[in-house]
């Protein structure tokens, strides 16, 4: 019983290993199979890449993102200059009402207090006005970018050289192979495509 054993587990063992021979001795480059937008597409084991581009220096040299950038500036400056200018005419006011406040009656005083406490509402009302418009801008402004970059890449990709292109951020990830840094061709691509509006 026990040579009965020992044979049957020497035969296992041999149709394991001949089975492990064949499985890492067939050929390499089988062909792979995947699903891509309802298609079949051969795709060479060998063939999966990620590129990447540094996004701060899209962010430096992309003539939109400049422009952009000078535009969220000049929302921000204008809406800082609207709130200084509230901000004085309530400080005139106040100081106007303060320099009447021994000749004012009851009900004077009152409503000078009521006049502050409105002009004080609508300039913090005004803020949040504007920092819902600011905030919309910044939003739309960025989708705006990506979405050219999305675009830029994708004709850039059209040959499928890359399985994935991705932005690198400091942080994210501790080690990145240069040959495939493609950060030059997006800025070059990107400035040459994008066509600033004249205003």
């Amino acid at each position: 019983m026990k040579s009965f054993l020992w044979i049957l587990n020497l035969l296992l063992l041999a149709a394991v290993g001949y089975l492990y021979y064949l499985h890492f001795t067939s050929k390499k480059s089988e062909d792979l199979l995947t699903a891509s937008e309802g298609k079949d597409v051969i795709v060479a084991p060998d063939s999966f890449r990620i590129a990447y581009f540094e996004m701060d220096s899209v962010e430096k040299n992309f003539q939109m993102v400049k422009d952009v950038k000078a535009e969220l500036s000049k929302k921000e400056d204008a809406m800082n200059s609207e709130i200084d200018m509230l901000s004085r005419n309530f400080q005139q006011q106040a100081n106007a009402y303060q320099g009447k406040a021994q000749s004012m009656t009851e009900s004077q005083s009152e409503s000078a207090t009521q006049d502050l406490m409105r002009m004080q509402d609508q300039i913090k009302n005004r803020r949040q006005s504007l920092n819902v418009e600011y905030n919309d801008l910044v939003t739309r402004k960025m989708a705006d970018v990506r979405s050219k970059i999305e675009n830029f890449l994708k004709d850039y990709n059209k040959d499928k050289k890359y399985s994935y292109i991705i932005s690198y951020e400091p942080g994210l990830f501790y080690y990145k192979d240069t040959i495939y840094n493609i950060t030059r061709d997006v800025v070059k691509g990107l400035n040459e495509m994008y066509k600033p509006k004249n205003n």
